[in-house]
């Protein structure tokens, strides 16, 4: 007699329910991690605009609110931005949080920070 060798219906279930799980997460952190570049492909297109390098904060609040209008970015509005100068630069800069339920009372709490500074670039 051989002994029998494979995947039981139990182990079968119990991997098709951690795939399943794996595809809920990564479905619910796309599109946060989409929006980030989003965030930073306007950073650095305001950064590289000739047209704000003297501007005023309140200028270039408005540029960003624009520019994220066009991208659909709704986690970061202008008020939050960190606006300074570095080396005669322009830097921008933003921290925030996205929170995003699963199921119940368990859901997925992700950090971001844009910026534009040179030092911070990841």
């Amino acid at each position: 007699m051989h002994k029998q060798q494979g995947a039981t219906l139990i182990g079968m279930l119990f991997v098709g329910i951690l795939v399943v799980f794996a595809a809920i997460v990564i479905m619910k952190m796309v599109p946060a991690y989409i929006e980030y570049y989003s965030i930073k492909k306007v950073f650095s297109a305001m950064a590289a605009d000739p047209a704000l390098k003297d501007a005023t904060p309140s200028d270039v609040r408005l540029s960003y609110a624009r520019r994220s209008g066009i991208d659909n970015i709704t986690a970061v509005t202008a008020d939050d931005l960190d606006i300074a100068r570095a080396d005669g630069k322009l830097v921008v800069s933003a921290r925030y949080r996205v929170e995003k339920p699963l199921f119940g009372n368990v859901g997925l709490y992700m950090n971001f920070a844009a910026t534009t500074a040179p030092e911070a670039a990841q």
